[in-house]
């Protein structure tokens, strides 16, 4: 593979993604590490489109054209809540650990930070995705919880836990 061929690009969610964000949740890989129920049509995703809501953020990371990965950044509506934000993300199983998470997460958090004016984001994760608890440890991500028996996986109850990133303004000169 040449440099080339492996330049990731994102770009916001938009109609033309529809079969590829299909195709992404609907595996099975990636469906067991996510709180999306198996089989989506595509239907369901189109319903996702936001383009008019600068609360919500979607991001595709693309490869060749291809969607490789999916990012959600959501400010909170609630006036008492609007200071933070909710992500959720998935990523190829072919593209993990090569840089895509951290390419998503990276730009999420610039519009999180730079744009929106952030100071608190959660997300939840299950607790035994190693990979992605350190991908967001890396990115300042904190645990602040578990929840025990919190959704169903393969049959099982399966725990996740609860992580925040809580972002410091720089103090005045």
């Amino acid at each position: 593979m040449s440099a080339n061929d492996s330049v990731i690009s994102l770009e916001r969610f938009n109609e033309s993604h529809l079969d590829g964000i299909t195709a992404l949740y609907n595996d099975p890989a990636i469906t067991r590490q996510v709180l999306q129920m198996p089989f989506q049509s595509t239907e369901v995703w189109r319903q996702r489109l936001d383009p008019g809501n600068e609360r919500h953020l979607q991001l595709v990371a693309l490869h060749q054209g291809m969607v490789i990965g999916n990012i959600g950044l959501e400010q909170f509506s609630r006036i008492r809540r609007s200071h933070a934000g909710n992500l959720g993300m998935g990523v190829a199983v072919e593209w993990q650990g090569k840089g895509v998470g951290s390419t998503l997460l990276a730009a999420a958090l610039d519009t999180a930070d730079n744009w929106m004016n952030l100071h608190r984001l959660e997300l939840s994760v299950y607790a035994d995705n190693e990979a992605a608890i350190g991908l967001y440890r890396k990115f300042g991500f904190e645990a602040e919880g578990l929840f025990r028996d919190y959704a169903v996986r393969d049959g099982v109850w399966v725990d996740t836990l609860s992580m925040a990133r809580l972002r410091r303004p720089p103090r005045a000169g």
